[in-house]
């Protein structure tokens, strides 16, 4: 290719940035030059350009940078196209020779010296958008018309929409049929006239599976659940490729279509899968200086039989050195099974045991649950349940036995950009449930919320404003009438740092003791403002609240406490290490200083 054939127009000025790296073997120069005043043109080019990256990694051999120097035409050439520059001049010098004009067996044996220019010529807008035809309701990108600037990118969106307009309604084979691009040179313009040939409207045939070795290709098909002989969708796909993945049983799910159409008119399906290890085991830990050590382990099997049933064997201890409580611990064993009634629909069995030995009660605990859950897009989950909970109290009062039937109602919103070190969106989950008690527990409901939002500021993203709301309320049950494990308290790590572990609660006199209980009330708030100090290093400065009532919000009953600190984050490959510092700055539940460390961010 030679930059003679590239022709550009207009008096323009230079901007160079020059490169000089130490070293006897190292190029002595790397000159790059763009003509113009446009500065993000011209960093766009140098985030294109190969001869810069190779400079920055050190490169040296002549050969290899003879080979970049030879592909820095094309690549500059894209970055121009895609900011609509369509009569270019780029040159390229190895030792003052033209790159393009070097032979292969010509190569010199060293090269100290590589000169880039570019000169851009004018930004060419668009004259004629035509993609035709196009399906009812298909709509064009915003930048694809008359006077807009000819990015090259846009025509290609363009050309892609209109391709999945018509896939939309069923012509699985819609393809670009011609395409007519015509740059004028003299006028700085760009005419795009698109053909496309939707071909039939198709079903969706049978699907066929490979690569598949403990799971059974009929629960793959149950879970897959493509709608074999309905009319052909692309929304489809992607919902039975996001079935399969969902299950954990497969580390790649692809889905590709046929190339041919079985008659009359179905399009068959081929989905090739990929299963890893069936056993998987983790551990974690979190120490807060005055809450203790938590320490939780699961053992997991992703497809018991066959049918991607998932069993998981789980425990913590938490606790473990509280200066505030005893050692808490619970043991849970859970059962799994997708594509249960509907393909979108997982049965969930679980039996769970477990003691609490709190500042102000004992408790032994032991639940079973039987849960339906529903998905109803990639970010909406739905569940419903039955349980029954068993509860063995004891506290300076004595022993008191809770028993209750509850049917548990809930829904997950969650449109965050990353689970463990979101940026930006939200995350809402929200319960309610009714349950019936036995004995000396009363008929009440249960209801939680628990809203979080994120937003990233900059262009670069270094500071990332976050903030949770959670709400609680138990109605119709009183305080001795409602299984204490459900009753709300609040301070330590998921509530708010810097206060002790449920320190806050509603101090009760009963059978003239004294003693402190959990409320029916609670309202909780946290901010955070999250700043990037380097690209593993976070620093991060907090505000933690909550408040505990009986019987209503913000009545003469209650109380509240807060807490703020400072945070470090360290990035690793399954969320970022947190260290928190926090005290108490509201409330008498606390003093002193105390340390939270944990994997991921606090919510």
């Amino acid at each position: 290719m030679s930059a003679a054939t590239i022709r550009g127009m207009g008096r323009l000025c230079a901007v160079a940035l020059a490169l000089v790296a130490p070293g006897a073997q190292a190029l002595e120069k790397v000159e790059f030059l763009v003509a113009g005043e446009d500065a993000a043109l011209t960093r766009a080019l140098e985030a294109a350009s190969i001869i810069l990256g190779a400079e920055r990694d050190g490169q040296t051999e002549a050969q290899d940078i003879l080979s970049d120097g030879r592909a820095e035409y094309g690549a500059l050439l894209n970055a121009l196209y895609a900011r609509g520059h369509y009569s270019a001049v780029i040159h390229v010098y190895a030792d003052g020779r033209e790159v393009a004009a070097i032979a292969p067996l010509d190569a010199p044996a060293r090269i100290d010296r590589i000169r880039v220019t570019v000169e851009p010529g004018p930004r060419f807008a668009l004259s004629r958008t035509t993609v035709r035809p196009l399906p009812a309701g298909a709509t064009l990108p915003e930048g694809f018309a008359p006077g807009a600037p000819a990015e090259s990118g846009i025509v290609i969106a363009a050309a892609g929409a209109g391709v999945a307009g018509w896939r939309d309604q069923g012509h699985a084979k819609a393809k670009v049929a011609a395409q007519n691009i015509v740059a004028d040179h003299a006028r700085a313009t760009l005419s795009a006239d698109i053909q496309i040939a939707p071909g039939p409207v198709l079903r969706f045939g049978r699907l066929a599976i490979t690569g598949q070795d403990r799971m059974r290709e009929n629960r793959i098909r149950k879970i897959a659940g493509l709608p074999e002989g309905e009319r052909f969708d692309p929304a489809e796909l992607d919902r039975t490729a996001s079935r399969l993945r969902r299950t954990g049983v497969f580390k790649s799910v692809s889905l590709s279509e046929d190339e041919a159409i079985t008659p009359p008119d179905y399009l068959g399906i081929t989905a090739a899968v990929v299963e890893q290890k069936p056993r998987h085991y983790s551990l974690g830990a979190e120490l807060g200086s005055l809450d203790g050590l938590t320490l939780s382990g699961t053992w997991l099997h992703r497809n018991l039989m066959g049918g991607a049933e998932r069993l998981e064997l789980g425990g913590d201890i938490t606790n473990i050195g509280s200066k505030t409580s005893g050692v808490d611990y619970m043991l849970g064993v859970k059962l799994d099974r997708p594509a249960t009634l509907t393909p979108d629909t997982n049965l969930g069995l679980a039996l769970e045991f477990g003691h609490l030995d709190e500042a102000d009660f004992s408790a032994d605990l032991a639940s079973v649950s039987v849960t339906l859950s529903h998905v109803f897009s990639d970010s909406l989950t739905g569940r419903a349940g039955l349980a029954y909970s068993y509860a063995d109290i004891t506290d300076e009062v004595g022993d008191f036995t809770y028993r209750d039937l509850a049917l548990p109602l809930g829904l997950t919103w969650d449109r965050r950009d990353s689970k463990t070190d979101a940026k930006r969106g939200f995350y809402l989950d929200a319960e309610v449930k009714p349950f019936v008690g036995f004995g000396i527990t009363e008929n009440g409901l249960r209801a939680k919320l628990d809203l979080r939002g994120y937003q990233a500021l900059g262009a670069e993203q270094r500071l990332v404003l976050a903030g949770r709301v959670q709400a609680g309320a138990i109605y119709g049950a009183s305080l001795l009438g409602t299984p204490r494990d459900d009753l709300f308290y609040s301070g330590g790590a998921g509530t708010v740092r810097g206060q002790p572990y449920q320190s806050l609660g509603i101090p009760l006199l009963r059978s003239t003791i004294a003693t402190e209980i959990g409320g029916n009330h609670f309202l909780g708030a946290s901010v955070e403002a999250r700043v990037k100090a380097s690209e593993t290093i976070g620093i991060v400065g907090f505000v933690d609240a909550g408040r505990i009532d009986v019987g209503g919000f913000f009545n003469d009953i209650g109380d509240w406490h807060a807490g703020a600190g400072l945070g470090i984050r360290y990035a690793t490959g399954v969320g970022p290490l947190r260290l928190d510092i926090a005290a108490p700055v509201g409330g008498d539940t606390g003093d002193g200083v105390q340390i939270y460390l944990g994997l991921g961010q606090a919510f």
